[in-house]
C-alpha cells in the first residue's frame, strides 16, 4: 500500500535507535521520515523547523480571528475623547 512521504530523507526505527542525533543530522535541517516496516511511523523534526511550524499555525489562527473581525461594526470615537 503506497504512503505519502513528506520528507526527502528517511530512516528506520532501528537506525534512529542506534544514532538519534545522526538521524536528525541526516535531514540537513529538515524533517526525517521514520519508517517502521517500510511504512511512515512518524517524523523526526528539528527544533528550528518545529518552531517555524508552530509560528505559522499561530499566524494562521490570528489571521482567521482578524478576518472574522473585519465584518464587525466598529465603535465611532472622537479623537478629542481620547
Amino acid at each position: 500500500m503506497p504512503h505519502a512521504l513528506f520528507a526527502s530523507t528517511t530512516a528506520s526505527v532501528t537506525e534512529l535507535k542506534k544514532n538519534p542525533m545522526g538521524t536528525v543530522a541526516a535531514g540537513g535541517g529538515a524533517a526525517v521520515a521514520i519508517l517502521n516496516r517500510n511504512e511512515p511511523a512518524f517524523y523526526c523534526v528539528p527544533a528550528s523547523e518545529y518552531q517555524a511550524m508552530v509560528e505559522m499555525l499561530e499566524d494562521m489562527e490570528l489571521n482567521a480571528i482578524a478576518d472574522a473581525r473585519m465584518g464587525e461594526v466598529g465603535v465611532p470615537v472622537d479623537i478629542n475623547d481620547l
